[in-house]
């Protein structure tokens, strides 16, 4: 791999803090080792944490989702109005935010380090004029993270080359959960392992009692002459039961005198169907996702998917919005500047049926908030000569002003 040529930034003094992301126990945070051991004794990583099909949908609708939002730049005017960004960082963040990466694969991969590590790590490359050229995505288990006399870096090792080290203001850092020292964070995968381990063992345990043609554990009595005859007779039982489930047999014959004995439980008195829509919940839990979203309909109905289309904005969505939309405002175009800024744009997912849409736009109109070529552009639609103009419904006047009523009249 190419080294980009990044800026470094000269080292001090020994480093007050440093958070290695290659650490052992900084990859116990992030999920990333063997060593990040469950009580149900399943080692929880990234990699196996994705097994679960309940925290792969999460991961992938959210990471998606994010990705997916149209991602515009705006100028703010002197009168309080703003307006549209076109070329240079706005062609940047809406297209390709390097030459081999665009602007979709580069939040979904970001989005995916964040939603299972726990951290979203880019480098910002400037021109000398301080112009942003590039958005690199960094590989958070190759940087490490230090803080000098209050000042922040980030030392970036990829595999074999030099390492390089940047400022604070040259990364775009998301973490999903700080710890107190400000530096590490807690990742989804690694705080929750327990309950992401016991859906991995639940799944694990399936598969087994499938693989045993649907048969719990059992024991064999007889009038057994000695042991090699007790272990044949299990060896027999065994191969007939595997045998009959590959065949789609529904009966196995026994010989004579032999009895079996059920002596485990059966995935319905265990509950196992149970314990895995548990875990949906749980991932769910975890995600702030409504149930719905990883197709899990138990409880839903049509009213109320809806109203968790809803939640999953304003209450889900919004927070990873805000937070996206504040760093990238930061790094992009530096403290304090009010005059041009990213607003991620999720009206589109809140635009609902045709039916709801045109009524919505009706009282925009109506109630001069909304002007007919402004709804236009949002309907993905022409431009139309006089639809620029506010307008007002005119039916609601004071009481005895309408046309033809009777003037100082009485009541009655």
């Amino acid at each position: 791999m190419k080294l980009w040529p990044f800026r470094q930034r000269e080292e001090r003094a020994a480093p007050d803090v440093a958070v290695p992301q290659s650490d052992p126990n900084f990859l116990r945070i992030l999920g990333l080792d063997a060593g990040a051991m469950s009580v149900s004794d399943i080692a929880v990583t990234t990699d196996s944490a994705l097994g679960v099909p309940a925290l792969w949908a999460a991961v992938n609708f959210l990471a998606g989702t994010i990705a997916g939002l149209p991602l515009p730049v705006y100028d703010r005017a002197d009168d309080g109005g703003r307006k549209k960004v076109v070329g240079g960082i706005a062609a940047l963040l809406s297209g390709a935010v390097n030459p081999a990466t665009t602007s979709f694969a580069w939040r979904k991969l970001s989005m995916e380090h964040l939603l299972t590590g726990g951290r979203w790590l880019s480098f910002i490359e400037r021109a000398p004029s301080g112009e942003v050229i590039n958005i690199w995505p960094l590989d958070p288990s190759h940087v490490t993270i230090r803080r000098r006399d209050w000042t922040q870096s980030y030392e970036y090792r990829p595999p074999n080359q030099r390492p390089v080290v940047y400022g604070a203001e040259d990364i775009i850092d998301l973490p999903f959960m700080l710890r107190s020292d400000g530096l590490s964070h807690r990742g989804p995968i690694a705080a929750n392992k327990d309950v992401i381990g016991l859906a991995i063992a639940a799944t694990r345990y399936a598969s087994r009692y499938l693989q045993k043609g649907g048969v719990p554990p059992f024991a064999i009595t007889g009038n057994f002459q000695s042991t090699a005859a007790l272990q044949r007779a299990g060896d027999d039982l065994e191969a007939a039961v595997k045998k009959a489930a590959a065949e789609g047999r529904q009966a196995l014959t026994l010989p004579l005198g032999l009895e079996v004995k059920p002596i485990g439980v059966d995935p319905e008195k265990n509950q196992l169907v149970e314990l895995q829509r548990w875990s949906v919940e749980q991932v769910a839990r975890i995600y702030s996702l409504p149930p719905t979203f990883l197709q899990d309909l138990t409880h839903g109905t049509f009213s109320n998917s809806e109203q968790q289309d809803l939640h999953f904005v304003k209450h889900t969505l919004s927070r990873w919005v805000r937070q996206i939309e504040q760093e990238l405002n930061l790094k992009l175009f530096g403290r304090g500047r009010t005059d041009r800024y990213v607003e991620i744009n999720v009206d589109g997912l809140l635009r609902g049926d045709f039916k709801t849409r045109m009524e919505g736009y009706a009282l925009g109109i109506q109630n001069a908030i909304l002007t007919p070529e402004e709804i236009r552009v949002m309907e993905n639609r022409e431009k139309k000569a006089g639809g620029d103009q506010l307008m007002i419904q005119g039916a609601t006047v004071p009481l005895g002003s309408q046309p033809g009523a009777p003037q100082g009249g009485k009541n009655g």
